[in-house]
């Protein structure tokens, strides 16, 4: 499952970051988005989503959520 379909507030383990972009890998680490670690979607918008990652919330669009796998 990806995180667009993730249920709010629940927190999940990221799997993998599924992605060929290198670019958007790094960029998703330097997030402290990575396997094994607890992802909780905050809200959504039509757009985007907003997610709580290590204390830190940040506001990613679909394209990114859907290359994360929980």
């Amino acid at each position: 499952m990806d995180l667009c379909n993730a249920i709010l507030g629940e927190e999940y383990i990221v799997r993998d970051i599924v992605t060929e972009d290198e670019e958007l890998n790094s960029f998703l680490f330097s997030l402290g988005c990575y396997g094994g670690e607890p992802i909780t979607v905050v809200t959504r918008k039509r757009n985007s989503c907003v997610v709580s990652i290590k204390d830190a919330r940040y506001n990613i669009d679909n394209e990114l959520a859907k290359a994360i796998a929980v």
